[in-house]
């Protein structure tokens, strides 16, 4: 079977792309750069150049499933682009290209909270981009996750932007919550997608095992260098000031997008659904465990 993963040499990509090689899939590789990787990649995998943003790039000729990753990152303003012409009119280049090379599974990488009408410029493009998958004549699959951990993630070096070392200020002190997973089980999980056509149709929201708010991962992150962090709270209303003043200036990573993204808590409502694949909150990675830490107790 021949799989094609578009973002396939990004941070979850190259991952999955590694997974679906290991289990003797055809894999390609499908991105603006394919020639970068965060992680070593298998040498089965070929990489091919394609931009989902121009959809005469796009060639799906041979593929039997077809995985979509491509959307900026909530964590960080955009730089050149939009979501909207990234993510969500991404997604519908990528749903034309299937169609037109026949192509009949696609298996799309959504987010928690994706809906036309969030709060965020993010969150409303992918929940533009999962409409326009549900809606297509293709044989589909999404995954909504909470943030992803893992080497080659970008999720550390987020929470550095944010914080300092020792002691810091964080909007609201830091109490919004996420439910962190790891790469490799998230990528083990879509592999099981593709591999499995008994996921065609269904919708699975997943996290990691536990709930950690964003000052605790924080603390975590500065743990395992063997410093301490004491986190202040800012004001919201404070932030968003700050926020909103900082966000015309090229060299500031975040803006008021991310603001509002900071109000939200990120963590699955109800089941999570990597039961559906054989995994149990007990056998997953936790963020602590990564990070090598002995314990993963907060402070």
């Amino acid at each position: 079977m021949e799989v094609h993963v578009t973002g396939g040499t990004g941070f979850v990509g190259s991952h999955l792309s590694n997974e679906l090689a290991e289990r003797g899939f055809d894999v390609v590789a499908v991105s603006r750069s394919p020639e970068k990787t965060p992680i070593e990649m298998d040498a089965s995998v070929e990489r091919r150049e394609g931009d989902v943003t121009k959809p005469e790039t796009l060639n799906f000729e041979g593929a039997d499933v077809v995985v979509h990753l491509v959307s900026l990152s909530p964590l960080f303003k955009p730089r050149g682009t939009t979501h909207e012409a990234v993510t969500s009119e991404g997604t519908r280049n990528v749903v034309g290209a299937c169609e037109d090379a026949g192509v009949e599974r696609l298996v799309h990488i959504s987010a928690l909270g994706a809906n036309p009408d969030g709060s965020t410029a993010y969150l409303r493009a992918k929940g533009e981009a999962e409409r326009a998958v549900t809606e297509s004549s293709l044989d589909w699959t999404v995954f909504c996750p909470s943030v992803v951990f893992g080497e080659g993630g970008e999720f550390e070096a987020f929470t550095k932007l944010l914080t300092t070392p020792y002691v810091t200020g964080l909007p609201g002190g830091g109490k919004n919550r996420f439910q962190p997973i790891y790469v490799g089980d998230l990528a083990g999980m879509i592999a099981d997608a593709v591999e499995d056509e008994t996921h065609v149709g269904e919708k699975y929201e997943i996290g990691g095992p536990e709930s950690l708010t964003l000052a605790e991962m924080s603390k975590r992150v500065y743990e395992a260098e063997g410093r301490s962090l004491c986190v202040v709270p800012v004001p919201m209303p404070l932030a968003k000031i700050g926020l909103s003043l900082a966000e015309p200036l090229p060299f500031v990573p975040m803006g008021s997008d991310q603001y509002r993204s900071l109000k939200i808590d990120n963590v699955v409502e109800g089941t999570n659904d990597v039961s559906d694949f054989g995994l149990s909150v007990d056998e997953m990675t936790t963020f602590g465990e990564y990070l090598g830490l002995e314990t993963d107790a907060a402070e």
